[in-house]
């Protein structure tokens, strides 16, 4: 029988959020329930972070990408700067990120500028991945229109060849993207729709912390 998606709901009744959790810092509460995340059985990517950018139609667009380091500085993932979302974030840089995490009943909506990290440090990330994830990088004109999946191959075959027994250098093309908080929101699911929700603004350098109503 086909659901009805309109009795489709759940309770929420794992948690609750009280503004004094947040502290002066909402990175800190940030880095409590990503571990926490992390360390659930039922959680296979607590990384897994939805991006949304302005794109060059006008319309914004949200993809899974995958949160790569985090810190008071913002919070980093990597990209080929010439795909569709490299090209947006460049040109727009105000960008969204979400994290859904249902098994623990939580959401982070953060809004923030997004801007490229040095070359050191997109070296240093490039270097410690998989040689098959180097190789990628240089075979995917991400986002470009190709005739078929045997052009990927094909030139996979030919890098992996002309990468024999060499390191693989990271293209100038490809590397790492902060995004610079300035907005932070917090949600844990609660019981009758009445959830907890904290927003937390960076107003001159400092970090204001507000209740909003569900």
């Amino acid at each position: 029988m086909k659901a009805n998606l309109a009795d489709l709901r759940k309770s929420y009744n794992k948690g609750s959020l009280d503004i004094n959790a947040v502290g002066d810092n909402p990175i800190n509460l940030f880095e409590i329930w990503f571990k926490e995340a992390e360390q659930s059985d039922l959680i296979e990517e607590a990384n897994a972070m939805i991006l949304s950018t302005l794109g060059e139609s006008g319309f914004p667009k949200p993809r899974v990408v995958l949160l790569k380091g985090f810190s008071e500085e913002g919070f980093i993932f990597f990209t080929n700067y010439k795909s569709e979302k490299g090209r947006s974030l460049l040109k727009n840089p105000k960008v969204g990120i979400a994290f859904f995490w249902p098994a623990l009943e939580r959401q982070i909506i953060i809004k923030g500028n997004a801007q490229k990290i040095s070359s050191d440090r997109s070296d240093e990330y490039f270097n410690s991945r998989p040689r098959g994830s180097q190789l990628g990088a240089l075979v995917s004109p991400q986002s470009s229109v190709i005739s078929n999946r045997q052009f990927l191959e094909d030139r996979l075959s030919a890098l992996t060849d002309e990468y024999l027994n060499k390191p693989i250098p990271r293209p100038d093309h490809w590397g790492g993207v902060v995004v610079k908080p300035v907005q932070i929101e917090f949600w844990q699911g609660r019981p009758n729709r009445l959830h907890d929700r904290i927003s937390c603004q960076l107003i001159n350098e400092v970090w204001k912390s507000e209740r909003l109503a569900p």
